[in-house]
């Protein structure tokens, strides 16, 4: 079975490229494992790979989505697997691109996502709004100590996740909670760059957002909808372009505070994925980045056995 390959880092590090090089050099497909590219019509605000520009290489998790629906972790893990099975069926590598940490980690790792009701969260998110988030934190030491162990006692929403899992399942939460084992053989490659040239990589790509029509299309992706869309209407720059569309921002003040906000997801996805030990780090800005990409993979197909 050919092996899975990843390319992993925050925003702005080159992912779609290197994605590309080596889908070109290996015999590969690409996987999307960005939760805002899975929307159709949303291109130049997520930097969408152009389908003139894919090289003829097969892209997946790629507008699979109205705006006006929700993107679904849980959605994504059986559809991303599925992918990911095709693609080795047909003798090819798989590689797995993105920045969205959860969506990567559904798709690679034995991770299970447990159900959700809509209506006991609601009744336990009352229940500790009147009890105190002390009195819920308490309760779930008192069913899964394990959990309660990983959970910090002041985050209510996550206590509270923990106690839904358990009424809807009958199991301890702790019992779902993710470790950091592949499912498959894999090999995932991170990319990484300096903190003040990132920053500055950010700025240039919300400048150039607006300069290729972002504005011309969020107004488009209004007539299908976007403001219904829970999750679409709030992506980065989409938020900021329908508020200099009403009015309540300036041109300069949407592209700073989307330029803001870009920088603080940079952050959270490095606090994400750096922990990780599995991923071999490289520097995005390497004149031999593709060849040292291929050399690791290449080592990883040999020591899984796997077929290259």
């Amino acid at each position: 079975m050919s092996l899975v390959v990843g390319v992993v880092g925050p925003t702005a590090t080159g992912k779609s490229d290197l994605a590309l090089d080596l889908a070109e050099a290996l015999g590969g497909e690409v996987v999307g494992a960005d939760a805002s590219q899975l929307y159709r019509g949303m291109d130049i605000g997520t930097a969408k790979v152009p389908p003139g520009e894919r090289r003829g290489i097969p892209h997946h998790q790629l507008d699979v989505l109205d705006v006006v629906e929700e993107a679904s972790v849980a959605a994504y893990q059986v559809a991303a697997r599925e992918d990911l099975a095709a693609i080795q069926s047909r003798g090819h590598h798989p590689i797995l691109a993105g920045g969205s940490g959860l969506y990567v980690r559904a798709a690679l790792d034995v991770l299970e996502i447990p159900p959700t009701d809509p209506a006991v969260r609601a009744r336990l998110a009352d229940r500790a709004e009147a009890e105190g988030t002390a009195a819920t934190f308490a309760r779930l030491e008192e069913l899964d100590p394990a959990a309660a162990a990983a959970i910090e006692p002041g985050n209510t929403r996550r206590i509270v996740r923990a106690l839904e899992v358990i009424e809807l399942t009958g199991r301890p939460f702790s019992a779902t909670m993710p470790t950091r084992t592949y499912l498959q053989p894999t090999v995932v490659l991170g990319l990484r760059l300096p903190r003040d040239l990132l920053d500055d990589r950010v700025a240039t790509r919300v400048r150039r957002m607006w300069e290729e029509g972002l504005l011309d299309e969020v107004r488009h992706l209004e007539t299908l909808g976007l403001r219904q869309g829970r999750t679409a209407a709030r992506a980065l720059g989409y938020a900021q372009a329908l508020a200099e569309l009403d009015g309540t921002m300036t041109t300069e003040q949407a592209q700073e505070e989307t330029t803001a906000l870009t920088r603080r997801l940079v952050r959270r996805q490095e606090s994400w994925f750096n922990p990780d030990p599995r991923i071999t780090w490289l520097d995005a800005r390497a004149p031999n980045l593709a060849e040292q990409a291929v050399a690791v993979v290449q080592a990883a197909i040999s020591d899984n056995g796997a077929h290259g």
